[in-house]
């Protein structure tokens, strides 16, 4: 016959060996929790905390920061530079990483499908040695092609045609183009792997059925990868938002505020004008607009997360 306290310390010895796992586990997770903690939940609680301050670099609000509200997003929203700065962000958005990224990568990815292998390694590592260079060094790559004595015009003059001020007459056009050229190979990989993925037998029975190409595109291919293009649409979207050094180093953001999107807003009310809690301020609206940018791609395309 069992004894009670036998028959206790039998059933409490699986419970002891799970609770000394999750604690084992627990503690292997102990580090990515720290570095998750310092340098990301962190500054995100730090920058909501700014937001609402008057937070400077000089001056007396630099020795004594107080808390003010929805001051910094009030001025924000009567300030004209603001409202430009946003419109010029929807532009560059919609051009460079809509239209430009996203279609371009998928035309690339759909021209490449089932060529010969040698053929994909050399087209792809063409297009993907943009994507790998920094922005400063696209940058200035765009900028020796297209100033007043660049290859660009060097080229029109030899054809007989007037040199044009690209980065003066064209200048939101210019930083769109070089940020297409820069980030369109990431879509085409991500399309590339997509369109591998669709089986070779359903487009084959659609042909078969009598559908043409472009409806085995619209009406199979697409819906089969719905999933890769939203994800794709949310990266790019996510990655273009925070586009500054490319910008920064083409046009300053001029000329005037022709290519002044939020980023460069930002850092020249935060470390140009030193107001560094107006400038975090305008950081949690882009942000939001990423958020929200990413929240209706999700909808449009019904996918669930």
């Amino acid at each position: 016959m069992v004894s009670p306290s036998t028959s206790v310390g039998r059933t409490s010895s699986p419970h002891k060996s799970n609770h000394k796992k999750l604690v084992t586990s627990l503690l292997f997770l102990l580090p990515s929790w720290i570095l998750l903690l310092i340098f990301f939940i962190g500054p995100i609680l730090l920058t909501f905390y700014f937001a609402f301050t008057n937070l400077s670099l000089t001056g007396s609000e630099a020795q004594a920061t107080q808390f003010v509200g929805f001051s910094n997003f009030v001025n924000m929203f009567q300030d004209p530079n603001f409202r430009i700065s946003v419109i010029k962000t929807i532009v560059y958005l919609l051009f460079s990483a809509i239209v430009g990224q996203q279609i371009l990568g998928f035309i690339l990815a759909l021209l490449m499908k089932e060529k010969n292998p040698a053929f994909r390694r050399v087209i792809g590592i063409i297009v993907i040695a943009g994507w790998v260079t920094p922005e400063i060094v696209v940058a200035f790559c765009w900028v020796a092609f297209l100033n007043d004595s660049g290859t660009l015009n060097m080229i029109l003059q030899q054809i007989g045609l007037k040199p044009v001020a690209w980065l003066f007459t064209f200048p939101m056009t210019s930083v769109i183009i070089a940020n297409i050229w820069h980030g369109t190979a990431f879509s085409m990989l991500v399309f590339q792997a997509a369109l591998d993925d669709v089986p070779k037998s359903i487009e084959e029975a659609a042909v078969v059925d009598g559908a043409s190409r472009f409806q085995v595109l619209y009406k199979i291919v697409l819906p089969m990868i719905k999933g890769s293009v939203v994800t794709n649409m949310i990266l790019v979207t996510l990655q273009t938002l925070g586009v500054f050094t490319l910008i920064y180093a083409m046009t300053g953001g001029g000329p005037g505020t022709s290519t002044q999107t939020l980023p460069i807003f930002m850092y020249n009310q935060a470390f140009v004008n030193y107001q560094l809690g107006y400038g975090t301020a305008i950081s949690l609206i882009l942000l939001l607009i990423g958020v929200l940018v990413s929240l209706l791609y999700l909808k449009s395309m019904k996918v669930k997360v």
